[in-house]
């Protein structure tokens, strides 16, 4: 199960209760991270030579549960991107805003909520 952000929970709060218009984005990207991101969007993007949020899409849910439709492929590394503790999906390819984050990074992996895979040197 992934946490909402702040920005996505005040986003909803306001479409449902108070008839605020949200737009959903088009296309949600999978960012991956060296600390954890929270919900107020405080953590470290990884960053580093070739590194780049990539493109994700979901199935429809089901259960409340939706999962990633095909594997996520990351460029190998120019340099070091530091170590990957964390992901978060977000709205735009470059800063927009988290969207949603794992809670338990450890459960996140036993349970399969998204495949990563990033090319070996």
């Amino acid at each position: 199960m992934a946490e909402m952000s702040n920005y996505l929970e005040n986003a909803l709060i306001n479409a449902t209760l108070r008839n605020t218009s949200y737009t959903s984005p088009t296309t949600v990207y999978l960012a991956l991270y060296t600390s954890d991101p929270t919900d107020a969007d405080t953590g470290t993007e990884c960053s580093g030579t070739g590194y780049a949020r990539q493109a994700i899409t979901f199935g429809a849910p089901s259960n409340g549960v939706s999962t990633n439709s095909a594997a996520i492929e990351y460029a190998q590394a120019g340099n070091s991107w530091g170590t990957i503790t964390h992901i978060g999906i977000r709205d735009a390819l470059t800063t927009g805003n988290l969207l949603y984050h794992p809670r338990d990074q450890s459960a996140c992996n036993a349970h399969n909520f998204m495949c990563i895979c990033w090319k070996k040197s």
